[in-house]
């Protein structure tokens, strides 16, 4: 069995002030490259092996391996199933880039596991069993639906601090809303080398030092996303919809999250922006960065190849408005 899933740019967290009695709360959105393929099938053994095709990259290897078996570990004990796994990664993508690698994984093994045992379960229940969507449910719902997501975050009875998602032990939020990305626009997304990822310990420093944030930023961001992004999406207005996403970066939590990035990112976003792009955002704590274009900027992509290094990542992609696939 084989299934290949999508990646995700997430936006933003939406609330991290708590003031209402709620937090987290996210937008996001899927995009058809890159994709993580895995490949998995039951043993007469009893381990959980994990094997590589020679396309996949040495660099992350060791990480993926890490989080399919922990995640196939996971599922065996929540069936109770006595017999092993052999899993080969067909493709996968960078870690710790900014486009939900770790969630992708574990549900794509997840999902493996248990249609070969004949539950058909969806991502919610799977990110439950695997520990995944604790502070976002982008990802989670990416894998389902794709496209365009919002999550309604966690009511503070549930979970009583400001935690990232590796750190929570939340359920998976509620999807409150779910839109059909236009697939005419292009997406851009630059990964310039970053060898200071922000993970583990480091993050959940971020979010206890950080939080809360202002309720006034909230209400800004609340109002940007629910009054002006959202709408301009629906209405494909691409321009004002880059002028939301710039808008984005500059309150609450994703304004702390830009904020810790490196001169060498800061200068990346602003360089986009004054070579055309409609707007320019960071995907949860990057590297990855975005903005979304189309026939009247289409230089924007030559510019940002040529303001970073030859072994820096630089792609053109488009929204997937639908999620996992899967191959019997």
């Amino acid at each position: 069995m084989i299934i290949k899933t999508p990646s995700r740019l997430h936006m933003c967290l939406i609330d991290m002030s708590g003031a209402y009695g709620r937090t987290d709360g996210g937008i996001g959105f899927t995009i058809n490259q890159p994709n993580f393929i895995l490949k998995g099938e039951e043993t007469n053994s009893n381990e959980i092996n994990v094997d590589f095709k020679n396309e996949v990259s040495g660099d992350s290897k060791s990480e993926c391996s890490s989080k399919i078996i922990k995640a196939a570990e996971k599922v065996r004990k929540f069936y109770d199933i006595d017999y092993g796994f052999d899993f080969e990664v067909q493709k996968s993508y960078l870690t710790h880039s900014g486009l939900g690698s770790g969630t992708q994984m574990a549900l794509a093994t997840a999902k493996i596991i248990t249609e070969i045992i004949g539950h058909s379960e969806n991502s919610v229940k799977l990110a439950n069993i695997v520990g995944r969507g604790g502070t976002s449910g982008i990802g989670t719902f990416s894998f389902d639906y794709g496209g365009f997501i919002v999550d309604g975050g966690h009511s503070l009875k549930e979970k009583g601090s400001f935690l990232p998602s590796s750190a929570s032990n939340a359920k998976p939020p509620q999807l409150i809303a779910h839109y059909d990305f236009p697939e005419d626009w292009n997406v851009l997304v630059a990964i310039p080398k970053d060898n200071d990822h922000v993970h583990g310990q480091r993050e959940v420093n971020i979010f206890q030092n950080n939080c809360p944030v202002s309720k006034s930023e909230v209400e800004q961001m609340s109002h940007i996303i629910f009054m002006n992004l959202i709408p301009f999406l629906l209405e494909h207005n691409i321009y004002e919809f880059g002028h939301c996403v710039d808008a984005i970066q500059e309150r609450g939590f994703k304004k702390v999250e830009v904020g810790l990035q490196p001169p060498k990112f800061i200068n990346l976003m602003q360089y986009m922006r004054e070579s055309g792009a409609y707007g320019v955002g960071m995907s949860s704590f990057g590297p990855a960065i975005y903005t979304v274009f189309n026939k009247e900027n289409d230089d924007i992509v030559k510019a940002t190849k040529d303001y970073l290094d030859d072994d820096e990542v630089v792609f053109v992609t488009k929204a997937q408005n639908h999620g996992f696939e899967l191959i019997k």
